[in-house]
């Protein structure tokens, strides 16, 4: 049996000794067994989900809120509070915490909140191996030695206002693609664009998220080609399994800026042939996203939480645009021979709706698509799925949608993006 696990007000973990562990997916709940479960990977951490009491499973097999801890418990006075686990690259989660909210409870940090369990003082979280997660592992970054390697590079380019950005995504919001320009290795990420044709709920960059308040500061600035070339060609001649990327997560639509990304582009391509370059874009501006495509680009990553356009625009609040844009634009990719993905935002309960899945293996199909990376959703649960369509039909669960897009012949299911040449 898999325990419930729950912390007390200082935030100290504990194993309940005898209620089970349960999970969520949508409006489901469902008591955790050995199949939903994977050891917490190297990489993962654990957080308390402020204003939710912990859900478990009574002796009884009833699902009941632990209000106050067992009599033996060293844990403090109530309250107590529910427990997540915050997953690295190559892990997908499958189920969400199960806990209360709270009347009044503010929504929760933007973060992608897994179910855990304990057994034998071990800690197991509902996930599954989606990706080597190798080269993304936490422990290649943040080393002790990064803060002087960032001095080095803003020394020796002081007016390069990207390089500034990255320096504090680097050392403040501890981002990795912006760290890897500075470890010289893997994708490195170029933000340039300060406007977005989005509104997207939880939006991770300084705009209104509509729940709580953005982690980290969009780009205020349009950056030059040269600003840009000079970032990204030592990166692609030097790192390993070079690749560099627009449409980060402190920018807007890359896309919009789309004369700035063709010329940088061309101008990289005039001085190096090596490595990937790469733009993560939400696909709306189509006729921008062509321009870059023409312009060499070798890979584009298109962002979706759905391919039912209800539940699209109820997410992302596109201006100006919508989901058949979207579509059109992965199409033009495909045919211009540029690697192309899908983003998928995923949410236990939403993204495995049978509704959904079906919808989503028929845009995969329909548009070519060649990788799908599985990206675990940042956002309250609950804000979420007040704001988005009811899932009908039922729930194939994380591991039958996956199970659905492997069906699909010559397409790849992943977490991340990697080198095409």
């Amino acid at each position: 049996m898999y325990h419930l696990l729950y912390a007390d007000a200082s935030g100290k973990l504990f194993e309940h000794p005898s209620m089970g562990a349960a999970g969520r997916a949508g409006d489901y709940i469902v008591e955790l067994d050995e199949g939903d479960l994977v050891e917490l990977p190297p990489g993962a951490s654990l957080v308390m989900a402020p204003g939710r009491a912990p859900l478990g499973v009574d002796r009884r097999g009833r699902f009941t809120v632990l209000e106050h801890a067992p009599a033996k418990s060293r844990a403090g006075p109530a309250p107590l509070y529910a427990v997540g686990a915050l997953l690295p690259q190559g892990f997908t989660r499958t189920l969400l915490p199960a806990y209360r909210r709270e009347k009044r409870g503010a929504p929760l940090p933007l973060f992608g909140y897994t179910a855990v369990a304990g057994r034998g003082g071990k800690v197991y979280a509902a996930a599954r191996l989606t990706a080597d997660p190798g080269p993304w592992d936490p422990a290649h970054y943040n080393t002790p030695d990064l803060p002087g390697r960032v001095e080095q590079k803003l020394a020796a380019l002081p007016e390069n206002r990207i390089l500034r950005q990255i320096s504090r995504c680097a050392l403040e919001y501890r981002c990795f693609t912006a760290q890897n320009l500075f470890y010289g290795c893997r994708e490195g990420g170029l933000p340039v664009s300060p406007a977005c044709n989005a509104d997207c709920l939880g939006c991770i960059s300084l705009q209104p998220s509509g729940c709580c308040p953005s982690p980290q500061a969009r780009i205020d600035f349009h950056p030059t080609v040269r600003e840009v070339a000079e970032l990204a060609v030592p990166h692609l001649d030097g790192a390993e399994g070079a690749i560099v990327s627009f449409g980060q997560g402190c920018e807007g639509e890359p896309a919009l800026a789309a004369g700035t990304v063709a010329a940088s582009i061309r101008l990289i391509r005039s001085a190096t042939g090596r490595g990937t370059v790469n733009m993560n874009t939400n696909g709306g501006h189509t006729a921008g996203v062509a321009e870059i495509a023409a312009a060499g680009l070798d890979s584009v990553r298109v962002s979706l939480i759905s391919a039912r356009r209800e539940t699209y625009a109820a997410y992302c609040r596109p201006r100006g645009y919508g989901l058949d844009d979207v579509r059109r634009t992965v199409m033009r990719c495909v045919s211009a021979g540029v690697y192309t993905s899908l983003n998928l935002l995923v949410m236990p309960g939403l993204t495995d709706g049978r509704e959904e899945a079906s919808a989503l293996v028929e845009f995969v199909r329909e548009a070519g698509v060649q990788l799908v990376q599985l990206r675990n959703l940042n956002i309250d649960p609950d804000f979420l799925f007040a704001r988005v369509p009811r899932q009908s039909g039922g729930l194939l669960g994380i591991d039958g949608l996956i199970a659905a897009l492997e069906e699909v012949e010559g397409l790849r299911v992943g977490s991340y993006s990697r080198p095409v040449r």
